[in-house]
């Protein structure tokens, strides 16, 4: 069970679009809303669900707006909460920017859109790319030409269309895993993840069949190669074009993609993650008028690759000023209102050391002891490396017409949430 009504309000709690799917839930219950929203957020108690009486408001917040979901009946929660992230990124799609002009603009697009999108309280077709077909930016036209429904609306296969044709077939494959760290001032690893995506750009005539191989250690004991070069996922979340039955059958990932850009699959990895920038502070005050903070970066991936845009963000005591900064690489600016340094590399290769000097005047060096230091944060991209050491061992691409197609693939590391501790 999903919701009865769906509102669209500006930041003041006034309803703009209001469309009642099950006529359950009188449509005066919104003027509820905003009180209670107001009311819960004075008292610090401020929830993503709130009730009055026997409604519930299931809500978000995107830009100036809030769009809201009413339900009387013990909903699936996170399925609303989908069905609402979904409706943003629909509306992102047909008006680029989502807020309450672009609403305002598009009354029509928007309750066709919410006529589409779901029907009698459970979601229908979320496609932006299906929708586009028979929804289009001139509301006033959708009765001449594109009346029909397309096929893809009523086909199994709902996410892509029939009749697609490219000159060239080809497939981009980017497997892209951020990094969430965090180390203590002793040095110990405290958190350590990895969050993986892989993302496909498919432009691929046809209906075809895809298959892709990955080093997967389940699959590789279920066909007796050994755990050797294998990584083990977990909280793998798949994209629905993929046949889970096969999946759970064989470890085969088996899917009809859609056309253009979009997710795979997601996976994570708890596994202890050797620090791929490791960085040492080390503050030193003199006489309670001015500190040094002395800071250096090591790069522990291997030589062969290199780190891009490496931004380092150095905590500095609130009451710094007169700031000089002296770096063996890159470049390294004040940020007063964060209260940071932040140190810029823009090529950082492995195994490669620098090192960053930064005075400030001090009118309080006691201040500092009171507030203690933030951890110092860590942003950075690698390419052509995996540090789970995920592989795709083949795309398998398989059309009617038998026509030959590129897989290409891309491997990209990047940092998540990357903090180290200093003492």
């Amino acid at each position: 069970m999903s919701a009865s009504a769906v509102f669209i309000l500006d930041v003041k709690g006034k309803p703009l679009i209001s469309r009642n799917y099950k006529g359950d839930v009188a449509m005066s219950e919104i003027e509820h809303f905003m009180p209670l929203l107001m009311q819960r957020e004075e008292e610090g108690a401020l929830a993503p669900l709130l009730s009055h009486g026997r409604v519930h408001f299931l809500w978000i917040k995107h830009s100036n707006l809030y769009l809201v979901a009413t339900t009387l009946k013990n909903a699936n929660a996170s399925l609303v909460y989908s069905f609402l992230y979904k409706t943003v990124e629909v509306f992102s799609e047909y008006f680029k920017e989502l807020e309450e002009e672009s609403i305002r603009d598009n009354f029509v697009i928007v309750y066709e859109l919410l006529d589409e999108l779901m029907d009698f309280g459970f979601p229908q077709t979320t496609d932006s790319k299906i929708l586009q077909e028979y929804i289009t930016q001139q509301g006033n036209k959708l009765e001449t030409g594109k009346s029909r429904v397309p096929p893809t609306v009523t086909n199994a296969v709902s996410w892509r269309s029939e009749g697609i044709k490219y000159k060239k077939n080809e497939v981009f494959i980017d497997v892209i895993e951020s990094v969430n760290l965090l180390v203590n001032a002793n040095g110990s690893v405290l958190l350590s993840e990895i969050v993986g995506t892989i993302k496909l750009k498919v432009f691929l005539s046809g209906m075809p069949e895809l298959r892709l191989g990955l080093n997967d250690r389940v699959l590789f004991e279920l066909t007796g190669r050994g755990k050797n070069k294998s990584v083990e996922l977990e909280d793998v979340k798949f994209h629905q074009c993929v046949r889970l039955s096969r999946f759970d059958n064989d470890r085969t990932i088996s899917f009809i993609p859609p056309d253009g850009d979009f997710e795979l699959m997601s996976y994570r990895l708890s596994t202890q993650v050797k620090p791929l920038i490791w960085i040492e502070s080390v503050i030193e005050k003199f006489s309670h008028s001015r500190v040094e903070i002395m800071v250096k970066a090591k790069g522990q991936f291997k030589k062969q690759s290199v780190a891009n845009g490496v931004e380092i963000s150095v905590p500095v005591p609130s009451d710094a000023d007169s700031p000089r900064f002296k770096t063996s690489v890159g470049s390294a600016k004040y940020v007063p209102e964060k209260n940071v340094v932040i140190w810029n590399i823009k090529s950082f290769p492995g195994g490669k050391e620098y090192l960053m000097r930064a005075h400030f005047g001090l009118p309080s060096v006691e201040k500092e002891e009171v507030e203690g230091r933030p951890p110092i944060g860590v942003k950075f991209e690698i390419p052509y490396f995996t540090v789970s050491g995920i592989q795709v061992r083949y795309m398998k691409i398989i059309e009617k017409s038998g026509y030959q197609a590129l897989p290409w693939v891309r491997y990209i590391t990047q940092s998540g949430d990357y903090q180290l501790r200093t003492s």
